[in-house]
């Protein structure tokens, strides 16, 4: 199963669309997004992806009740503050990662074989053990300048980190 891996979108539109996209181009089965979408607007955007939607909110969604009712809309669903997963026998954890040494420590526990997180707006790849932690950057690309996405195949449990 390819899925595809999102963070930080922070109301970019265009980037949004250039990520949305991406994954249908690469027929995703589910798009994973780590959370700091900020605005219902936004919505509108993800309702072109042709795979299931599945967030976590972010430290800087504060409109959780709106958020919630406008991606509810689109068939999509809000979780918090993690979002723990089973697709394809892969136990995955999909939570915003503020706190880094925390999520450092339950990918240490082997509990799941992805963890998805974002907040740092840097993409990074990390196996810990048998899980491997993935952070596919800011989707904005507002503070880095680049605008990234990951990829998970989970026949291969590899990820791998696109600019789009």
């Amino acid at each position: 199963m390819l899925i595809g891996l999102v963070s930080d979108t922070h109301d970019n539109l265009t980037m949004i669309e250039k990520a949305v996209s991406f994954f249908n181009s690469r027929n995703v089965s589910i798009v994973l997004h780590a959370g700091d979408v900020i605005s219902p607007f936004t919505a509108k955007r993800f309702k072109e992806c042709r795979a299931k939607l599945t967030l976590v909110y972010g430290n800087n969604d504060g409109d959780r009740s709106n958020l919630q009712k406008a991606y509810s809309e689109i068939g999509a669903q809000f979780y918090w503050p993690a979002a723990m997963l089973e697709l394809d026998s892969r136990k995955m954890l999909v939570l915003h990662g503020e706190d880094l040494k925390l999520v450092e420590e339950i990918a240490g526990k082997n509990m799941f074989d992805l963890i998805v997180s974002g907040h740092t707006h840097e993409p990074n790849l990390r196996k810990i053990g048998g899980t491997l932690w993935v952070n596919p950057g800011e989707a904005c690309g507002y503070l880095t300048g680049k605008s990234t996405v990951a990829l998970y195949d989970s026949s291969k449990h590899e990820a791998e980190i696109y600019e789009v």
